[in-house]
Protein backbone atom coordinates (compact mmCIF):
# COMPACT_ATOMS: atom_id res chain seq x y z
CA UNK A 1 0.00 0.00 0.00
CA UNK A 2 3.11 1.99 1.02
CA UNK A 3 4.23 2.24 -3.25
CA UNK A 4 0.93 3.06 -4.37
CA UNK A 5 1.01 6.09 -2.17
CA UNK A 6 4.81 6.97 -3.45
CA UNK A 7 3.99 6.67 -6.73
CA UNK A 8 1.20 8.92 -6.43
CA UNK A 9 3.26 11.39 -4.94
CA UNK A 10 5.44 11.08 -7.87
CA UNK A 11 2.83 11.23 -10.30
CA UNK A 12 1.62 13.94 -8.78
CA UNK A 13 5.62 15.69 -8.62
CA UNK A 14 5.92 14.12 -12.39
CA UNK A 15 2.87 15.88 -13.08
CA UNK A 16 4.51 19.61 -13.01
CA UNK A 17 7.54 18.83 -14.34
CA UNK A 18 6.14 18.80 -18.40
CA UNK A 19 4.53 22.27 -17.82
CA UNK A 20 7.44 24.06 -16.61
CA UNK A 21 9.63 22.16 -19.02
CA UNK A 22 7.49 23.86 -21.96
CA UNK A 23 7.50 26.80 -20.64
CA UNK A 24 11.20 26.95 -19.65
CA UNK A 25 11.74 26.31 -23.63
CA UNK A 26 9.22 29.11 -24.82
CA UNK A 27 10.40 32.09 -22.16
CA UNK A 28 13.76 31.64 -23.06
CA UNK A 29 14.82 33.59 -20.19
CA UNK A 30 15.81 31.82 -16.80
CA UNK A 31 14.13 34.89 -14.56
CA UNK A 32 12.45 33.87 -11.56
CA UNK A 33 13.68 30.18 -11.65
CA UNK A 34 16.17 28.50 -9.31
CA UNK A 35 19.08 26.51 -10.78
CA UNK A 36 19.04 25.89 -6.89
CA UNK A 37 15.73 24.57 -6.43
CA UNK A 38 15.93 22.23 -9.32
CA UNK A 39 19.51 20.77 -8.05
CA UNK A 40 17.81 20.16 -4.47
CA UNK A 41 14.79 18.51 -6.26
CA UNK A 42 16.97 16.28 -9.05
CA UNK A 43 19.09 15.36 -5.62
CA UNK A 44 15.90 14.08 -4.05
CA UNK A 45 14.97 12.04 -6.48
CA UNK A 46 18.81 10.60 -6.79
CA UNK A 47 18.51 9.98 -2.99
CA UNK A 48 15.22 8.51 -3.73
CA UNK A 49 16.54 5.85 -5.64
CA UNK A 50 19.33 5.27 -3.86
CA UNK A 51 16.97 4.16 -1.17
CA UNK A 52 14.85 1.83 -3.60
CA UNK A 53 18.03 -0.03 -4.60
CA UNK A 54 19.93 -0.36 -1.30
CA UNK A 55 16.62 -1.56 0.26
CA UNK A 56 16.26 -3.83 -2.68
CA UNK A 57 12.79 -2.46 -3.11
CA UNK A 58 13.22 -2.32 -7.01
CA UNK A 59 9.56 -2.14 -8.20
CA UNK A 60 7.66 0.01 -10.70
CA UNK A 61 7.74 2.72 -8.31
CA UNK A 62 11.65 3.05 -9.42
CA UNK A 63 10.60 3.49 -13.48
CA UNK A 64 8.64 7.15 -12.46
CA UNK A 65 11.62 7.68 -10.24
CA UNK A 66 14.03 8.13 -13.28
CA UNK A 67 10.66 9.38 -15.42
CA UNK A 68 10.67 12.20 -13.33
CA UNK A 69 14.44 12.46 -13.08
CA UNK A 70 14.65 12.95 -16.65
CA UNK A 71 12.33 15.87 -16.41
CA UNK A 72 14.19 17.58 -13.33
CA UNK A 73 17.29 17.00 -15.77
CA UNK A 74 15.43 18.61 -19.11
CA UNK A 75 14.10 21.62 -17.07
CA UNK A 76 17.58 21.86 -15.93
CA UNK A 77 19.04 22.07 -18.61
CA UNK A 78 16.60 24.68 -20.52
CA UNK A 79 17.40 26.71 -16.97
CA UNK A 80 21.26 26.97 -17.88
CA UNK A 81 20.17 27.34 -21.86
CA UNK A 82 18.27 30.18 -20.50
CA UNK A 83 20.53 31.69 -18.13
CA UNK A 84 23.03 31.73 -21.15
CA UNK A 85 20.83 33.44 -23.14
CA UNK A 86 20.27 35.95 -20.53
CA UNK A 87 24.34 36.35 -20.53
CA UNK A 88 24.23 37.00 -24.14
CA UNK A 89 21.20 39.52 -24.00
CA UNK A 90 22.77 41.98 -21.43
CA UNK A 91 26.09 41.97 -23.01
CA UNK A 92 24.37 43.18 -26.19
CA UNK A 93 22.83 45.55 -24.40
CA UNK A 94 25.69 46.74 -22.97
CA UNK A 95 27.00 47.69 -26.60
Amino acid sequence: MGQIFETLMLVCFGLSWPFNIIRSYRARTAKGKSVYFELLVFIGYIFGLTGKFISGNITYVVAVYILDLLMVTADLCLTLRNMRLDRQAEEEAKV
